[in-house]
């Protein structure tokens, strides 16, 4: 075998043990030192600048206190009648109170008068490092009054940010899981532990590197979340494929030694290329036009880079100590048989020979695979996407049962924030006084309320809708609104900022699109040679992507099964989902197709003959891939267990789109596919030969003609 950079550094860690462990663990320390001297906190940035509700916001904060910064709405209902002033107002006193309090409104009573609200506005945003996800101060102020036996709930933008904090047992939960699936793959306690240790390593990393990045940049709270979803997933997924390759090198004779060093050179290999993809993915979050989403790409990247690096690293170390008991107990008291000594028919391992199977049939195949991808993306085609308020959490927190107080006792639209802000200076009177004329007789509009800032500067306009702010025909009412409005005068409130959101992420997710899939078609090419092969991979990307899209429609948005994710009604599809999604899934399809290809290319190149590349390629990296699949479906359903919708969608989504892939996707439509192509695949124009790189994926050195024994099943390795 060439003395490859990869082989010579699996072969440097597993040859000196104890030195790169050290080493290893010496850099994990040192991130972690770097992390806590001069590492910053999680920090929210959600201003959309350049859109229109933003405009109005700002001129909100610059001329009227407590307007356009973080706001908290704390509703307080007796159910023995009638509120007094003095348990409203002796609220009210401690509310103004608290820090970073501009002002408290008058209480507002319904008309039944057991119900109060009373608004709380704030001299900076809720996303400022005194506020976001700390409701500590509103608990305290609103407690002498739950003690007195009124009930009392708060949402709005502040109490919003804390009101559903990350649990944290997502991530045991998928790990554990993880452990059960491989020991039952592998049948070794000792080989399942491996990609275990290797990831918990990775991850711990990647946690300090976060941390770091979060003193150059804004960081998103949610960002490590989703970091740590894929993270633990890719760095289990790239350590399995190590490991299960390193068992093959052991059953074929090499010592434990050499054995790392040619999984290193070999799955490790792949397991760059793969990571790569994953990079170039994640590199369309910024284009999404949102601060939040370059924090999580930039956080899941670091994940990334951390899980490979251990890896790499830890990896050929743990198989070096792990000797030959990372083989089964009954493999290992046998006596070693290389497998050129071999001597009878040998049964095919299942997934050669459901390649055989697919293949003998291709057209059939594809047409049943893409018609049930088809049926479940369905769906997607009425998605609609609202970003997340109250009214989709859980009703075990405040925020949501604040949110059904209001609009049972004021209606639903006393939980959508609608105002007109109009400056003084470039609107006409006459004109405004026509507009709003013509917003309240518009049907929908409940009331209209004006007033002028303390400055005179701007006209406020307070609008009461009739609608909740993510039911379907308050999109439509707030552009109705717009067509009515004056030039210089804004549509603002959170609700219509949370519009303008929707919309701007729903223009951007094909720039996102557009981007990914370009980028990675090119990489794909420059490392298979091949112009078929990207193509297709994309393709089946967006199958898979799309299901994903649909599932998550007919569950949260039809209701499909809501109720076993503890989510009690129908909503509507987080805005956030799409763009974040699309960008991890690409890169994660694209890890699997990566694994494979590799395998199939290497048959191709050793004997020739495509159909056969495709069933040995599959038979070696079968039950590797769905292993790792399922470990990965495994930790992205525990994080639907949170409390959060938006991580529900996130988990749920990506579980279906990975299973998907894993199995029709990978088992089905590409042997199909690249067995009726069959030389085809492998097509490359001179030209563009010429031009690109040489660069190998994965390449074993060994004749594989000599060496006629598929990988082994994991099971039985």
């Amino acid at each position: 075998m060439k003395s490859t950079l990869l082989y010579r550094l699996g072969r440097a860690c597993a040859a000196h043990p104890v030195r790169t462990l050290v080493g290893f663990v010496i850099g994990v320390a040192l991130l972690l030192g770097a992390s806590s001297a001069l590492g910053g906190q999680t920090q929210e940035n959600w201003d959309v600048t350049g859109t229109e509700s933003h405009r109005g916001i700002e001129l909100l904060r610059d001329h009227v206190p407590g307007a356009g910064n973080a706001f908290a709405t704390v509703v307080v209902h007796s159910d023995d009648g009638e509120l007094s002033p003095s348990t409203t107002g002796e609220l009210r006193e401690r509310l103004e109170q608290m820090p970073h309090v501009a002002a408290v409104d008058q209480p507002q009573l319904s008309a039944d008068r057991d119900t109060a609200i009373l608004t709380v506005g704030y001299d900076v945003p809720e996303t400022h490092r005194d506020l976001m996800g700390d409701a500590t101060a509103l608990e305290d102020a609103i407690e002498p009054t739950r003690a007195a036996g009124f009930a009392v709930e708060m949402n709005g933008s502040l109490p919003e940010t804390a009101a559903a904090p990350i649990k944290g047992h997502a991530e045991i939960i998928g790990i554990t899981l993880a452990l059960l699936i491989m020991v039952f793959a592998f049948g070794s306690v000792v080989a399942a532990g491996l990609p275990i240790l290797s990831a918990i390593a990775g991850l711990v990393a990647g946690s300090a590197g976060v941390l770091i990045l979060a003193a150059f940049m804004n960081v998103s709270p949610t960002a490590p979340v989703m970091a740590t979803m894929v993270g633990l997933g890719v760095g289990i997924d790239y350590a399995l494929l190590v490991v299960s390759r390193h068992v093959e090198f052991l059953r074929r004779g090499h010592d434990p030694i050499e054995a790392a060093a040619r999984s290193v050179a070999t799955a490790g290999r792949s397991a760059v290329f793969a990571a790569t993809t994953v990079l170039v993915s994640l590199l369309g979050l910024p284009l999404a036009g949102l601060p939040t989403y370059s924090s999580f790409g930039f956080a899941t990247a670091i994940a990334v880079l951390a899980m490979l690096a251990s890896t790499l690293f830890l990896v050929p170390v743990l198989c070096r100590l792990a000797g030959r008991r990372i083989v089964p107990r009954k493999v290992r008291t046998s006596p070693t048989v290389a497998p050129a000594d071999v001597t009878g028919p040998t049964r095919a391992p299942l997934s050669a020979r459901w390649a055989t199977r697919v293949g003998t049939r291709p057209v059939a195949a594809i047409v049943i695979a893409v018609t049930v991808i088809l049926a479940l993306a369905a769906p997607a085609l009425s998605m609609r996407t609202w970003p997340q308020d109250s009214g989709a959490q859980s009703t075990e927190l405040t925020t949501r049962k604040a949110h059904d107080l209001l609009a049972a006792e004021y209606g639903p639209g006393a939980n959508a924030g609608v105002t007109i802000v109009a400056p003084t200076d470039r609107v006409d009177d006459a004109q405004l006084d026509a507009a709003l004329a013509a917003v309240e007789s518009t049907d929908g509009v409940e009331a209209v309320t004006a007033s002028t800032s303390p400055d005179g500067a701007i006209d406020i306009i307070d609008v009461t809708i009739a609608h909740d702010p993510a039911d379907a025909a308050t999109v439509d009412l707030l552009d109705e609104i717009r067509g009515h409005l004056p030039d210089g005068a804004i549509l603002t409130g959170h609700t219509a900022y949370f519009d303008d959101i929707s919309e701007l992420l729903a223009d951007r997710l094909w720039v996102v699109i557009g981007f990914v899939v370009a980028a990675s078609v090119v990489l794909l090419t420059v490392l298979f040679r091949s112009v078929v092969v990207p193509i297709k991979a994309a393709l089946m990307n967006l199958l898979s992507v799309a299901a994903a899209y649909g599932v998550i429609t007919a569950v949260f948005q039809w209701g499909w099964g809501l109720s076993i994710l503890g989510v009690d009604h129908p909503v509507a599809v987080s805005s956030w989902i799409p763009i974040l999604i699309f960008a991890v899934l690409f890169g994660l399809s694209m890890d699997y197709e990566v694994f494979l290809l590799s395998r199939i290319r290497e048959e191709w190149l050793a004997t020739g003959d495509a159909r056969a590349a495709v069933i040995a390629g599959l038979a070696k990296t079968g039950r590797v891939i769905t292993t790792a699949a399922a470990i990965m479906v495994a930790v992205f359903l525990s994080f639907a267990t949170e409390t959060d919708i938006v991580i529900k969608m996130l988990g749920l989504g990506m579980a279906v789109a990975v299973l998907l892939d894993a199995t029709l996707i990978r088992m089905v439509l590409v042997p199909a596919t690249m067995s009726l192509l069959g030389r085809y695949n492998w097509w490359l124009p001179a030209w563009l030969d010429r031009l690109l790189p040489h660069i190998d994926v994965e390449v074993d050195e060994e004749d594989p003609a000599a060496d006629p024994t598929p990988e082994p099943e994991l099971a039985r390795a």
